[in-house]
């Protein structure tokens, strides 16, 4: 019973530390390192914080989910996969910060209902079983790409930093994805898809603003 408790208060800590704080510690080089910022306008700015913040939250999520499921994974190799995927994605994490930071802004003020949310969704997808666990993330990671994808075409041709980021980000998400693919997730069932899908939709949008 103290193992557990334990267990709950360290994540606990951790979720608020990673949602809450200006978390910066990567092991990976800032993809936007010697790259010079152009021109960009007050509006291109505004609309570029707003695509990083709304990355920024889809990190919180993901550092909650890989936590949440690696809490209940029944195998221990399924177990370390997780908390793998997640010590990779603090890099995107302090990445997503320091781009914020050096557009003068600030990290979305709902992160913490989102890390909360994300980190029961794990632990429930864990507790169905390894392989629905996994499925959730190659799901997860699928619509992330996605998302990159859109935000690569919305960004400004100038933003040379932030499309970086989100390059690199792109490129470990897939990874993740195939990964969790690799080691035998379940494919979904489409009920579940689509509302992994609007659960995203609402995190982007009022991410972007808030």
């Amino acid at each position: 019973m103290t193992n557990i408790v334990d267990i709950l208060i360290e994540e606990v800590d951790k979720g608020l530390k990673y949602s809450t704080q200006n978390y910066q510690l990567n092991k990976r080089d800032y993809p936007g390192k010697g790259l010079e910022d152009s021109d960009l306008t007050e509006l291109e700015k505004h609309h570029s914080a707003g695509l990083m913040r709304v990355n920024h939250s889809g990190e919180v999520c993901a550092q909650a989910l890989y936590r949440g499921q690696a809490l209940t994974a029944e195998l221990n190799d399924v177990k370390e996969k997780m908390n793998e995927a997640a010590s990779e994605e603090l890099d995107h994490l302090a990445w997503c910060n320091k781009r914020l930071e050096e557009l003068n802004q600030r990290p979305s003020i709902l992160n913490p209902l989102w890390y909360g949310m994300s980190f029961t969704l794990g632990a429930v997808a864990g507790l169905a079983g390894d392989k629905w666990s996994l499925g959730f993330v190659e799901e997860t990671e699928e619509q992330v790409v996605k998302h990159l994808d859109g935000h690569m075409k919305k960004v400004s041709s100038k933003d040379n930093k932030t499309k970086a980021i989100m390059k690199q980000m792109r490129e470990d998400e897939e990874a993740h994805g195939l990964a969790a693919q690799k080691a035998g997730a379940a494919e979904l069932p489409e009920e579940v898809k689509e509302i992994m899908s609007a659960v995203a939709k609402v995190m982007t949008t009022t991410s972007y603003q808030i």
